[in-house]
Order: C-alpha cells, then sequence, then structure tokens
C-alpha cells in the first residue's frame, strides 16, 4: 500500500509539466495572461492540450490536423459549431418501455397500492374483483418501471459516451459533461430515463449558448423539478429546495444571499410543476404578491428572479470561475475571476466567447495549466477509447459498472452539487482500479456477467434467492420468504399456511419485486457487448517504429500528457525487449501483440497517465 500512496504523492506532484518532452515550456508571464497566444508558439503539445481539454483528447493524427489549423482556427473549430446539428450522430434507440398509465409515478410502492385499493386503478392497471392477491399486478408494474427506467437510463448513458468518443464536435459533450454536474440531478429520486434524456438535450443544444437561457431551460425542467421537489412548493407552504439551489450552487455561491432571499425566491418559484414531460404553471398554486429578492421589489415570478440574479455581478464571477477551473485549472486568482466575469457580463451571458477566449489565452497554455487536470472517469474512460481509435465504446467492460467503481457513474450524481472533481477522484484504491480498467480494456473479462441482464441492483441477491426457489418449482409464498426463516416448519404446515396467505394477502413485495425485473428485461434492448477491436501490431507497424525504443516513446506521446520519466522509459524498454527476444520489432512481428499490451497496460497504469 505504500507504494501506491507514493504513487498517489507523485501524481498530484505532476500537476504542470510540460506536456512533451523536446517542446518549449511556457514563459512565467503567460500565466493569468488571458491574451492570445501568436501563432508562431502553436505546436503539437499544445494542441493536444488543447484537444484534451476542450474535448477528449485525440488520436496524433487529429492532434496533427488542429497543429496546421493554428490557433484560431483550431480553436473556432471547436468552439464554433451548430449543435442542433447531430453530425451524423444517432439519435437514442428507446425500448418503448413506457406506459401512459405510468403517469403520474407514486411516490413509493404503498402510495401505489393504496391508490388502487382507493381508485380501483393505479399505474393504469385495473384492480381484480376478487382473487388472491388482489394488488399483485399493481406491485409488480410499480417495480417494473423503477428497474426499467433505470436500465434503460444506463442504456443512455452508452449512448452518451459514444457521442462523447465519435463527436466531431467534442467540446458540446464535454460541456453536457459540465453542466451534467453543475446542474446534478439523479435518476434515483427522479425516477424517469425520458425525463434525464430530455435534460441531457437541454445541455447538448443549449450548453454553448446562452446562460440566461440555459438556466430558464433548466429551471422549468421536468427532471430538475421532480429532483428539487417542485410538486410541493405551493403558494402557502413553499419549498426552498430550488430557491436554494439556484442560489447556492447553479448561480451566486455560497454568501452572497440571505435566507431571506431564498424565502422570497422560493415563493416566485410557487406553482411551477410538470405534466408528464411538460413544463406546466398552476395558477392557484402561484404566490403572486409582492417579494423582495436580492434588494429587488415586485410581484415576481421565477423567471423574474432569475433576471434579478444574474444582474448580481458575482453570478458571472461564479458561472465564469467554474468554467475557468474545469477547463483551466484549480487555481483562479480574483483579478482574473473578475475580468472574466466582466467578460461574461459584456457578451450578456453567452458562453461561447469565454470559451474562445479562455481556449486562446496564454494562461490556457501556461506550465501551471498543462496537465494539471485529474481526469474525472468518464474522461478516463472515453479518451482512451479516443486515444487507441475506437469507434465505439465498449461493452466490455460494462462503461456504467467501470465509472461507478472509480466514483461517477452518469446520472447518478453523490449529490446536488455534483461531483467534487480534481484530487477526490485519485485514492490508492481507485489508482488500482483505474489500472484494473485499463487492463480489462486490454485483455478483456472472459467471465464477464452482463449487469443488465442480471440483478446486481440493491436486493440484487433477494431477487436471485426468489429466483432459484420459483424455478425449482416452489409457490410464491414460499419462496419469497427471506433467507433463515422459513426453518423449522413441517412440510404440511408450511403449504397450510401458505394457502391462507395466498387467500389473504393482497400482494407480493418481494415476489413484485423479482417479478419486476422479469418485465424489465423482457422490454428494455440489451445493450451491444462487444470488446474493443485491437491490433497493436498493425499500430506500430503502421506508424513504422523499428525498434522496441521507438515503441515505448510512440506509446508514451499518444497517451501521456506529460514526458514518460526517464527512468521508468528505460524500465519499459528493458520490460519489452525481454518479452519479445529483441529490440527489432520487424522480427517480433508475428508475435507481439499481447506483449505490446502488456506494455500499454504498465503505461497506462502510471500516475501521469490520470493527468490531461
Amino acid at each position: 500500500m505504500l507504494r501506491f500512496k507514493r504513487a498517489v504523492l507523485a501524481l498530484l506532484g505532476l500537476c504542470g509539466i510540460a506536456a512533451q518532452a523536446g517542446e518549449p515550456s511556457a514563459p512565467a508571464s503567460w500565466q493569468n495572461d488571458l491574451a492570445p497566444i501568436a501563432a508562431g508558439d502553436w505546436n503539437y503539445a499544445r494542441a493536444a492540450h488543447l484537444l484534451e481539454r476542450a474535448g477528449f483528447g485525440g488520436t496524433p493524427a487529429e492532434i496533427a490536423g488542429l497543429v496546421a489549423l493554428g490557433p484560431a482556427e483550431a480553436v473556432a473549430t471547436l468552439v464554433n459549431f451548430d449543435p442542433s446539428v447531430a453530425s451524423g450522430q444517432r439519435p437514442f434507440d428507446e425500448s418503448d418501455i413506457h406506459d401512459p398509465g405510468l403517469d403520474p409515478f407514486p411516490p413509493s410502492r404503498p402510495a401505489a397500492t393504496e391508490a388502487a385499493k382507493k381508485n380501483g386503478v393505479s399505474l393504469g392497471v385495473k384492480v381484480k374483483a376478487e382473487g388472491p392477491r388482489r394488488l399483485q399486478p399493481v406491485a409488480d408494474k410499480f417495480f417494473y418501471w423503477l428497474r426499467a427506467s433505470r436500465l434503460e437510463a444506463d442504456r443512455v448513458n452508452y449512448w452518451w459516451a459514444d457521442r462523447m468518443l465519435r463527436s466531431p464536435q467534442p467540446l458540446q459533450e464535454k460541456l453536457t459533461l459540465f453542466w451534467h454536474g453543475h446542474f446534478a440531478t439523479n435518476e434515483d429520486k427522479v425516477r424517469d430515463y425520458r425525463k434525464m434524456l430530455r435534460q441531457l438535450e437541454i445541455f447538448q443544444t443549449q450548453g454553448t449558448g446562452n446562460f440566461r437561457d440555459l438556466l430558464i431551460a433548466v429551471a422549468r425542467d421536468p427532471a430538475m423539478l421532480a429532483f428539487l421537489d417542485a410538486g410541493i412548493n405551493v403558494k402557502g407552504a413553499p419549498n426552498e429546495n430550488f430557491a436554494r439551489e439556484i442560489m447556492e450552487l447553479f448561480t451566486m455561491g455560497v454568501g452572497n444571499y440571505s435566507e431571506k432571499d431564498i424565502r422570497e425566491a422560493a415563493r416566485a418559484f410557487t406553482g411551477w410543476n410538470f405534466h408528464n414531460l411538460d413544463f406546466v404553471v398552476n395558477p392557484a398554486q402561484h404566490d403572486d404578491g409582492e417579494k423582495t429578492v436580492l434588494g429587488k421589489n415586485g410581484r415576481f415570478d421565477g423567471i423574474d428572479v432569475i433576471d434579478v440574479i444574474l444582474a448580481q455581478p458575482v453570478t458571472a464571477e461564479y458561472i465564469s470561475g467554474k468554467l475557468y477551473r474545469y477547463f483551466v485549472r484549480e487555481d483562479l486568482s480574483p483579478a482574473t475571476r473578475a475580468r472574466l466575469g466582466a467578460l461574461l457580463r459584456d457578451h450578456k451571458y453567452d458562453i461561447s466567447p469565454l470559451l474562445t477566449t479562455l481556449f486562446l489565452s496564454k494562461d490556457f497554455y501556461s506550465t501551471p495549466s498543462m496537465a494539471s487536470h485529474i481526469k474525472s472517469p468518464v474522461e478516463l474512460v472515453v479518451s482512451t477509447s479516443r486515444k487507441l481509435g475506437l469507434h465505439e465504446v465498449p461493452g466490455i467492460p460494462d462503461f456504467n459498472d467501470i465509472t461507478a467503481a472509480l466514483g461517477q457513474q452518469l446520472f447518478r450524481p453523490p449529490t446536488v452539487a455534483g461531483w467534487a472533481q480534481g484530487n477526490s477522484w485519485i485514492t490508492p484504491g481507485l489508482l488500482i482500479e483505474r489500472g484494473n480498467f485499463a487492463r480489462e480494456m486490454l485483455f478483456p473479462d472472459v467471465l464477464f456477467v452482463s449487469p443488465d441482464r442480471y440483478a446486481v441492483y440493491p436486493s440484487g441477491d433477494a431477487i436471485k434467492q426468489v429466483h432459484e426457489r420459483i424455478i425449482r418449482g416452489v409457490d410464491i409464498s414460499t419462496a419469497t420468504i427471506p433467507e433463515g426463516k422459513d426453518m423449522g416448519m413441517n412440510a404440511d404446515m408450511m403449504a397450510m399456511s401458505n394457502k391462507m396467505v395466498d387467500h389473504d394477502e393482497d400482494f407480493n413485495t418481494r415476489y413484485a419485486s423479482y417479478r419486476g425485473w422479469q418485465m424489465a428485461i423482457e422490454r428494455v434492448k440489451p445493450l451491444p457487448r462487444q470488446t474493443a477491436r485491437l491490433n497493436l501490431s498493425r499500430m506500430v507497424l503502421e506508424q513504422k517504429l523499428a525498434t522496441t525504443a521507438e515503441v515505448v516513446d510512440y506509446f508514451g506521446k499518444r497517451f501521456l500528457s506529460v514526458p514518460l520519466p526517464t527512468e521508468e522509459r528505460l524500465r519499459f524498454i528493458a520490460f519489452i525487449d525481454g518479452e519479445l527476444g529483441t529490440s527489432d520489432v520487424r522480427a517480433a512481428s508475428t508475435y507481439m501483440e499481447d506483449s505490446l499490451r502488456v506494455l500499454l497496460h504498465l503505461i497506462l497504469s502510471l500516475p501521469e497517465y490520470q493527468l490531461g
């Protein structure tokens, strides 16, 4: 463990190293200088840095293409795109799992079954007049949607990851990832993949546009309204959740508002709700009285409050500062923050001019900014796929399982504040997991179990227990007795008891959870489970690399954002020489594939590989 702790410390000390050996480092005067770099200062390392930060990295050919454009055109190519054009991207292929009767989805299983008792119907399921377990189909349907929505959300994550990998407009998806962490919502509470997909599309189409338009769209978005409890924000009893988060996390930051401002703003958002996937305002639930928010008075509604917030100088500084820390580096001086805030206000909150300034600035290419960013789990997986030259995110290993194990599962941020970013991504254990991910990409698991076909989520073991009993022919009541509670009763007594249960109980929750999984995997399309299509031998031969030293140098330059340490370089050369029995690449061309993969696994497991 000491070795890995040292590796973590080494990683945290690597930030700010020049991107590639042989490239001149930036003058110290570039730090905090927002003036654009000159064409003469443009080189491969800086183009690679731009593509890493404004996207998810790229192949040497993609980086060389940016070098040829020069800095101004390279930045323009990345920033100035039409978000309404899909650029060859495939729309999400939905599984058709939603039924109209599911809306409005009840907050709990008891709420679903109580509604069935009261109304004779719930979740689109009519209660049968008589017979055993009259409410069982309702309970089944409740658990079906919980399972199906989660599985479909996992499919959306794969679709989005493929967009990150394949898009000719990588900044669109990189910003979408930023906004997903900024306006964080969680499918576990929203419980409707359709709402999460709709929110994702808002980020994709409006992420580089005007922040006011984006903020209004998010405030009216059913996913956000569901996540922050809009349904209980009503006149006379305002719920402060959204009003608090819009000030604390979305626009201004802690310390720039009062508790009274939150209470008054909450009144302005009363009556805002959703029906199915549509935003609605319920006039009877809206407080139309006069309010005082941040020193301004009026009969404000939600949009009025948003405009009051945007008029605060601190808002532009907060948003531009957060974008700076995401794209440039954590260390942001007060003077630079003020200049960026003024720039965003001068452009009436349009995001693209701010990004153009950042990506062209000398500060962006200064030594403290280069290779100072610890890649998030999603960035790590997608950038690895891009640098390997893949055209789709592999199904083995599972994208959702890998990113979750590394600390970041899409659609499931830990809190409304999103993910902590930065150093939080790295611990000794997580560094090991990152190395394991690299190995699974290069040497796929032959015993892989597809999580979207297997109940590995909460209650998974209980579902497996129920399934194994039922397929043995055990009756439902006996099959759903929890482990350890079905002993001590002889078979005749148990059979008699179960007949009574079958007659008297309205539903069996454990069976409903099991049946819900069955129904979900019937309707949710399975994820494709292809492995990475790799041929490192061909990659090496196409580059006309003659020696193992050239192979090590090529892999280092292709995959690392910092120079390969001399000691590690020599060790890797010695390793591959020993594996191949020669330093002559051509002589080993027919048998070198596995050895090349082991070498690349070692490189991708380095602390240096975690930096971008």
